[in-house]
C-alpha cells in the first residue's frame, strides 16, 4: 500500500476543537511534526479536516 508522509505546517493555536484531536490522532503536535502512515479513505478524511494546516507528500 502506497506510504504518506504529512507535516504539520501551520500551528493549532485556534483551530477547532475537532482539528486539534484530528491532528492529534495523526500524532501531530508541534509544527515540523512530521508522521508516515498508509494511504487509505480513513487518512483521506482526517488530511481533508486538516488541509490547511498539514503538506502531503507521498514517500
Amino acid at each position: 500500500m502506497e506510504q504518506v508522509k504529512v507535516v504539520l505546517a501551520k500551528s493549532l493555536i485556534g483551530a477547532k476543537p475537532n482539528q486539534k484531536a484530528t491532528a492529534k490522532s495523526l500524532g501531530l503536535v508541534k509544527i515540523g511534526d512530521s508522521v508516515v502512515h498508509a494511504n487509505d479513505a480513513v487518512l483521506a478524511g482526517k488530511i481533508r479536516v486538516l488541509s490547511h494546516l498539514v503538506k502531503v507528500e507521498t514517500v
